[in-house]
């Protein structure tokens, strides 16, 4: 029996080391990407004159404070931005999606979402799932959606249509795939985006949920015609080590109207303190490119691991990445909650766990998550996430050493061998 462990748990590693090297090309292609990204934050840092004033910690209200004020500086700097917010005070990046949108629009206005179905935990927020909580459709915003056209792999037609038809305040934009079964969009569809509603309605405002996508391309999506952008600080920005809070950027005045919502109307972006964080915020920062780019290698491991075992990947391994998800369609919900329990038995914090399936605020399906990350629901760290729904996807993410992924893909594999639930010929390679 033990010889038989030891010879699954070695045919388990091998496979993950002959695919890992087959990734070699497309890992060095993503470092590389490291050293301009890095060079630009080091830049910003030296333009700001960044300094160790900056982590001194106020109370109150925190007017005037010089932390608050350099730190969203060097964000807006970052991102090419009129103004940004950088807030201990969002709970998630859905507060920071939420208190733009609260912020912006007004009764009678209309929203359009172009990628379909948003984000579970934004479904409240719009009043697509539970009314009487204040959404946007209580407070009378009208909300409509579009996806793209499979045939034509294009947004234009719908829009052009939309357009002709409806007057629009805000598009919405939602970069990564989320919960959906669709490629994340890249800079260049939201450049195209932006700029053929500005065409059709120069006074529509485009927003992009960043969540998820920030480092992984070139530039940002300020850059390519977005209005403003909100995100989470606990995913890529926040270099796996920011406890808490997220950001707004872009146009000035949409910025500081988000604000108002945050605080109050006359207060806006000028108040609130970081609580002392003010040194992890830019520490991580400036520790996110080597992050962003260990969890778009652990994805590409990810995606060749599953892939070799007959499961479908989205994106496949080696593919131009916009985001940092990598989606497994398993079509099982025990694999899921194996798949699931093994990720957590192999992570650093709480590893003695049960993985169960559990309501969580603001999602409509129990969901199974593979959470053992030393910040709470860090996803920049190595984790993994499912809603218990037909056809049974789990979403994988973050990483902040490429060999906790390695470490971790290789214990699943060997478990799964163990409990018979892959062929060892599938490991095997030709």
């Amino acid at each position: 029996m033990k010889n038989n462990k030891n010879y699954n748990f070695n045919l388990a590693k091998e496979m993950v080391i002959a695919l890992e090297e087959d990734l070699k090309d497309i890992f060095h292609e993503r470092s590389n990407q490291i050293y301009d990204k890095l060079q630009n934050i080091l830049r910003i840092f030296n333009e700001e004159k960044v300094s160790t004033i900056h982590f001194n910690q106020s109370t109150g209200s925190g007017h005037d404070d010089l932390s608050r004020q350099k730190i969203d500086d060097v964000f807006a700097k970052f991102f090419l931005a009129e103004k940004s917010a950088v807030r201990m005070q969002f709970v998630s990046g859905t507060h920071a999606i939420s208190s733009v949108l609260f912020g912006i629009l007004r009764p009678g206005d209309l929203m359009l979402s172009v990628t379909g179905n948003p984000y579970d935990t934004l479904e409240e927020v719009i009043g697509i799932r539970g009314k009487g909580k204040g959404s946007l459709l209580d407070l009378g915003v009208e909300y409509r959606q579009i996806s793209i056209d499979e045939k034509t792999n294009s947004y234009d037609e719908k829009l052009i249509t939309f357009f002709k038809n409806n007057k629009c305040k805000l598009v919405f934009i939602q970069k990564s795939c989320g919960y959906s079964w669709r490629k994340s969009l890249n800079n260049n569809q939201i450049k195209h985006i932006c700029n053929l509603v500005h065409s059709l309605s120069p006074g529509c405002i485009c927003f992009v949920d960043n969540c998820y996508g920030e480092l992984v391309e070139e530039s940002e999506p300020i850059t390519n015609g977005a209005n403003i952008i909100a995100g989470s600080l606990i995913k890529n920005l926040g270099g796996t080590i920011v406890p808490t809070g997220g950001y707004i950027a872009g146009d000035s005045e949409l910025v500081e109207m988000a604000c108002c919502r945050l605080t109050a109307p006359g207060i806006g972006a000028d108040a609130g303190i970081n609580f002392g964080c003010g040194r992890l915020i830019l520490q991580g920062l400036f520790l996110a490119p080597q992050m962003v780019h260990e969890s778009l290698k652990g994805a590409d491991l990810v995606a060749a691991v599953f892939q070799k075992l007959g499961f479908m990947v989205l994106p496949k391994p080696k593919s131009y990445r916009s985001d940092i998800i990598q989606a497994v369609r398993l079509n099982n919900p025990h694999l899921i909650q194996k798949v699931c329990q093994s990720f957590q038995n192999s992570s650093p914090i709480d590893s003695f766990l049960s993985v169960i399936p559990s309501p969580m605020s603001g999602y409509d399906s129990n969901l199974l998550m593979s959470g053992g990350t030393f910040i709470e629901g860090s996803t920049s760290e190595f984790s993994a996430d499912a809603p218990l729904r037909d056809p049974y996807n789990i979403f994988v993410q973050g990483g902040s050493h490429m060999a906790h992924i390695k470490i971790a893909l290789i214990q699943l594999v060997f478990e799964l061998l163990e409990e018979n639930l892959i062929e060892r010929e599938s490991l095997i390679f030709s």
